[in-house]
């Protein structure tokens, strides 16, 4: 039998190459695919992840049956490029999967009758989204670098790779930004989302990179021969991430003051969350991951390592099976699950008790403000604030509220219970969330006796237990 395959876990390379391009503020994009995938990547899947309604530099040409079983597209490029006319912007032609399947290549074409308008061949049908980033970025480089030796000026910093479609990029850019500034850094460009195409070669003159995600900008990065620093997660990187840019840019004393200033302010609702009543939960707390690798990575090592949280699992979404982790959620039951939507969905399919924390796309979230971020300092502090808020939530679930609903139907007569039946129940609560795990034991308890009673039982089995499950 074939595999069936649940969900799809990244988009392809085609919408990595249109998030990136559409970046760029002098940029228009002309995507050699069917009005569909204009649609979709455009507005709908734009409107659900980064609430961007709609990306004004970006026209399809619409290809039909005609094109695909015939004709081929390049009379449909050419009059989408004759209707656009001047626009003041680069024209950037971008394969997709149904062009690649027909075999269009434009190369030729256009150095031929438009040799100032580039062809991008996105390998839609073999890359995903993050390798189509990544090929995008350096493409862009490669393409648009005026190829001058280049003037290094010291203390300037640029950060390689925010584009659309990617999970919380404003608000960890805003802490980004900060992090640089902090440390007595100039930023001088911010690449692509704030970049334009003379922008590009600008690139090689700084005096280091920062990279932002794991998944895509290192082959730039590479590239450009300078320094190179990722974004940092957690306590203990954002601490080498400060230490580590103050020395590339001779500005140590500096450096040091800020992460002094750091531990004072910033870390201060940290530090009271740590000593304070809720702590004593941190240790009891289970949870799983299914992000990006940038976020599973990040988020496993600050409240696993640092935080003493137990980490069930970390997956990188890009190379998840995604039936195996639903199996994995129904026997785990994680108290907080960070991931997408078609997590979210699986939770719910199970009837989990499971806290949902969106750290990935796909899915319906908006994530514009900047008061949201995951990386930093700053990120460490609204993670674990969003965590013991919905650990007092969960509290609050099981307070003594009198209800007007009926009552629960009381077994007529006293119900025993086998040692079997006992151990079994004792195996179930424990993959309940910890702090639940009262209250769980004592309704399902409850459930089973009603149950034992209404078949005219007089002890609870396993069989009994597994039937509620």
């Amino acid at each position: 039998m074939t595999k069936t395959i649940r969900d799809e876990s990244t988009a392809s390379a085609y919408w990595g190459a249109v998030n990136t391009f559409c970046a760029l503020q002098d940029v228009h994009v002309i995507a050699d695919a069917p009005v569909g995938c204009y649609n979709l990547v455009g507005v709908a899947v734009m409107d659900y992840t980064d609430a961007i309604p709609y990306l004004e530099n970006f026209t399809p040409t619409s290809l039909t049956e005609k094109e695909i079983a015939s004709s081929g597209s390049s009379e449909s490029v050419i009059n989408v490029i004759e209707k656009l006319g001047n626009t003041g912007k680069q024209l950037i032609l971008v394969s997709s999967a149904e062009s690649e399947m027909i075999g269009s290549d434009h190369e030729k074409m256009l150095q031929l009758k438009y040799p100032d308008i580039r062809f991008f061949a996105s390998n839609s049908l073999g890359d995903n989204e993050w390798q189509g980033r990544d090929r995008a970025l350096t493409w862009l480089y490669e393409t648009f670098d005026d190829k001058k030796p280049a003037e290094i000026e010291p203390g300037t910093v640029s950060i390689i790779g925010p584009t659309y479609g990617c999970f919380n990029s404003p608000s960890d850019l805003a802490e980004l930004k900060r992090l640089i500034a902090g440390c007595g850094a100039t930023i001088k460009h911010v690449y692509p989302f704030e970049s334009q195409i003379r922008d590009i070669c600008e690139l090689k003159n700084s005096d280091v990179i920062v990279v932002m995600y794991h998944e895509f900008g290192q082959t730039l990065a590479d590239k450009l021969g300078r320094p190179v620093l990722q974004a940092p997660f957690g306590l203990a990187e954002t601490e080498q991430f400060i230490d580590n840019l103050g020395s590339l840019t001779e500005n140590q004393e500096k450096a040091a003051s800020f992460f002094k200033e750091e531990k004072q302010g910033i870390l201060q609702p940290l530090w009271d969350l740590w000593r304070g009543p809720q702590s004593e939960w941190f240790p009891t707390i289970r949870f799983g991951i299914a992000a990006d690798r940038t976020y599973a990575e990040g988020l496993a090592k600050f409240l696993g390592k640092e935080m003493g949280m137990q980490c069930l699992f970390s997956r990188d979404s890009a190379e998840t099976d995604n039936s195996a982790l639903r199996e994995e959620l129904a026997s785990t039951q994680p108290q907080f699950m960070f991931g997408r939507i078609v997590d979210k969905i699986y939770l719910a399919e199970l009837d989990a008790k499971t806290r949902f924390i969106p750290a990935g796309f796909p899915g319906p979230v908006v994530r514009r403000a900047l008061g949201t971020p995951f990386m930093g300092h700053s990120g460490a502090v609204y993670i674990i604030q969003e965590i013991v808020n919905a650990l007092y939530d969960t509290l609050f679930t099981f307070l003594p509220i009198t209800s007007k609903s009926a009552p629960a139907e009381q077994p007529a007569r006293k119900i025993s219970w086998t040692k079997e039946a006992n151990a079994t129940l004792e195996a179930i609560v424990s993959k309940a969330p910890f702090i639940s795990q009262i209250s769980f034991g004592r309704e399902l308890k409850k459930k089973a006796e009603a149950l034992a009673a209404k078949q005219g039982k007089d002890a609870v089995t396993p069989d009994l237990l597994q039937m509620l499950k």
